[in-house]
């Protein structure tokens, strides 16, 4: 005959985990002997075992005092049945870390791989994490609506990143996000933008005004509006590069 502290080494558990499977009905308390102590008898013992077996492979404790008065037959199926529910929970969990694997790979879960390349390059050239978020976001939508040229837009746009010029272009545009939407710098940034063929002439279906190509509307990160994020110094710049465009 043990007592509950001899009972709960056994187990490995505290004295209070075998207070509370008395509470919730899975075994009746032992009475007391003439010395006050509850003694727990071989069935006891062989009962807590069986109980902190189930609890240790998950099933829940109102399962456990039905497994508990549950026959032989009726034990091992449901058992079988608690085995092929765990191999499930086993499936989602490989299914979840799966998911997180793929949030570890960050822009790689949701670009090709030419425009991670690109981001990275724009980090690298030292663009503000702002201007790289819109940029992302950008291609985000881009490759939601058009999958199948994203890849090859990409690549034009990190050829254009060989000319220095272009380099130095790209980083005053990211400044100039932070600047007044009547900051006279921008007339001369439209200037610029034009000249890295900014506008292309309308198309020859009867286009009514010359649009913005995409290579430049992305390379000043122009399409923040699209993301949530307007900046109104770059709608400015929309507005003097199309002026000049039109005059011209």
């Amino acid at each position: 005959m043990l007592t509950i502290g001899q009972v709960a080494t056994y187990l490995g558990v505290t004295v209070r985990t075998v207070r509370h499977y008395h509470q919730k009905g899975l075994l009746p308390e032992p009475e007391r002997d003439v010395s006050g102590y509850r003694r727990y008898g071989a069935d006891a013992i062989v009962a807590l075992v069986r109980i902190r077996t189930l609890a240790d492979a998950g099933v829940p404790l109102a399962r456990i005092e039905e497994l508990m008065r549950a026959p032989a037959d009726e034990f091992a199926v449901s058992v079988a049945a608690i085995d092929e529910e765990l191999v499930g929970q086993v499936r989602e969990l490989e299914r979840r870390r799966g998911r997180i694997a793929e949030l570890s790979a960050g822009d790689r879960m949701f670009l090709p791989e030419e425009v991670v390349v690109l981001l990275e390059g724009l980090r690298e050239m030292g663009l503000s994490p702002q201007s790289v978020r819109t940029e992302r976001d950008t291609w985000i939508l881009l490759a939601a609506q058009h999958p199948d040229q994203v890849p090859g837009w990409a690549l034009r746009k990190q050829a254009l990143f060989e000319d220095p010029a272009f380099r130095r272009l790209y980083l005053t545009a990211d400044r100039a996000a932070g600047w007044e939407r009547d900051d006279p710098r921008l007339e001369r940034l439209a200037d610029e933008v034009n000249a890295f063929g900014g506008l292309r002439a309308p198309e020859a279906d009867g286009g009514a005004e010359p649009v913005l190509a995409l290579d430049a509307l992305v390379a000043v990160t122009l399409m923040a509006a699209q993301t949530g994020r307007p900046v109104p110094a770059w709608e400015r710049l929309i507005e003097l590069c199309r002026a000049r465009a039109t005059s011209a």
